[in-house]
């Protein structure tokens, strides 16, 4: 069973810093990391390859130092990895993110599951998935929390708001897990060394045929007018007392304020 990954490096600090004329993020000088949920998709990844046997490859796009997430991977357990690193795609939105995206599993072949993260913790639009899906014509699944493969077909079971889902698709096919499918591994310290001197593929979108003008800002139709960071907020006021002397005070204060009841 071939699987491939989709990861995203996302920046670790909460001081995020915007480009003024393009309102891209500056990625430079930031600490990143996996994005979280990426690494749920690397595990279950991981636990589907040793049940039945195969290959996991993990893909990204973005910068040179995106190499580090990759290798992170690898050093989970992953067996190859691969970076899209090309000027031409910087700044591409979610639409533009999945045109690439399809290009390099087109370019892999031979796919049996694609296994996504279901959204990024700086973007946190969870299109991406349901994009490369699309882009592919196979099915898709989303918020999974369990994976089941039988004879060709994988059986997912997806969580709503106030119900859980049992979905059954013919494979190949694009899922997005949830955080709570599994707890991801720890690599050991021989597979992170072993992973810093692995072999990292490095592709351009020249290496995928890509039409540039589906790429980059070019490719990209969202329009982001403005992004800034919120304003911090001051750390409250603390009420001390008995239970009975905080209620009191809550209540003066809530009236105070004057909100109006329904």
């Amino acid at each position: 069973m071939n699987i491939v990954v989709c990861i995203k490096q996302v920046p670790e600090s909460t001081e995020v810093r915007v480009d003024p004329k393009t309102n891209a993020l500056i990625r430079e000088g930031v600490k990143s990391i996996v994005n979280p949920v990426d690494e749920n998709a690397v595990e279950a990844a991981l636990q589907l390859r040793d049940q039945h046997g195969g290959t996991v490859t993990v893909i990204t796009m973005g910068p040179p130092q995106a190499e580090e997430a990759l290798r992170h991977t690898l050093a989970m357990g992953a067996d190859e990895a691969i970076l899209l690193s090309d000027p031409a795609s910087r700044g591409s939105d979610t639409l533009a993110t999945s045109y690439v995206l399809a290009q390099m599993v087109r370019k892999i072949g031979d796919v049996d599951l694609i296994l996504c993260g279901k959204q990024a913790i700086d973007g946190d639009t969870g299109q991406v998935g349901p994009g490369l899906a699309e882009r592919l014509g196979i099915p898709q699944v989303t918020f999974a929390i369990g994976l089941e493969v039988t004879d060709g077909r994988l059986q997912a079971r997806r969580v709503l708001d106030d119900f859980f889902e049992v979905l059954e698709v013919k494979l190949p096919a694009v899922v997005t897990v949830v955080k709570q499918i599994n707890d991801p591994r720890h690599p050991s310290m021989k597979n992170v060394l072993k992973a810093k001197r692995a072999e990292i593929a490095k592709w351009t979108l020249a290496d995928l045929a890509a039409d540039p003008k589906q790429s980059g800002f070019e490719g990209s139709p969202t329009q982001v007018l403005k992004v800034w960071p919120p304003e911090k907020r001051s750390g409250g006021r603390r009420l001390e007392g008995s239970a009975e002397e905080v209620v009191d005070e809550l209540a003066e204060t809530i009236k105070g304020m004057k909100i109006a009841s329904g």
